[in-house]
């Protein structure tokens, strides 16, 4: 099965310009080497000329996909091409689908938080541990409330040692601009 790349609704037709991933490989007549190292199932691999490849291919009904061109020779593949996009698609959503989503949730203290309110923010910061979620806890210093950074650090430690049980913080309190802040991470669940 020769691809030609040229035919109307595919890579090379105006109309559809999207970046598809058609365009990532080269694919027989576009492969523009004099030789080639050919790979493939029920081909005897090694360094061919570009011609002698490409008449293995059609004899095969396959394609020849140059698949590592920065390899000295190129190396290229005699496969089904449409098959070979196939299979690199689902790779694609594979490790997708596989990829962590790290959610931040923020928690935000002023330095004469009151007990109650403190207490309120630390069960939410429970729940979003307990789901899985990383809880950026920060107190903002307004104007010249600057001058309580001890109660800020203070009230900081308070609030990550009573969540020990569901998360651990990555660092001390850190000052940044008028933000101190602390990352806790969820605690992997045995």
């Amino acid at each position: 099965m020769i691809v030609n790349k040229n035919q109307p609704g595919r890579g090379n037709n105006p109309s559809n310009n999207n970046n598809n991933s058609d365009d990532k490989f080269r694919v027989n007549r576009e492969i523009r080497v004099k030789q080639v190292r050919v790979v493939g199932e029920n081909v005897e691999q090694g360094i061919y000329p570009i011609e002698d490849a490409l008449r293995m291919a059609e004899e095969l009904e396959m394609d020849l996909v140059e698949i590592s061109p920065s390899a000295v020779p190129p190396v290229c593949k005699v496969i089904d091409y449409q098959k070979f996009l196939f299979q690199q698609k689902k790779k694609q959503k594979e490790i997708k689908a596989k990829s962590a989503k790290i959610v931040v949730k923020e928690i935000r203290f002023s330095p004469q938080t009151d007990d109650h309110d403190f207490n309120f923010k630390l069960r939410h910061a429970q729940e979003f541990l307990t789901q899985g979620f990383k809880v950026k806890a920060y107190v903002f210093f307004k104007g010249r409330s600057i001058v309580y950074s001890e109660q800020g650090e203070y009230l900081l430690l308070k609030f990550a040692t009573a969540l020990e049980e569901q998360g651990k913080m990555e660092q001390m309190p850190k000052l940044e601009g008028k933000r101190m802040i602390i990352m806790l991470n969820p605690k992997k669940k045995k």
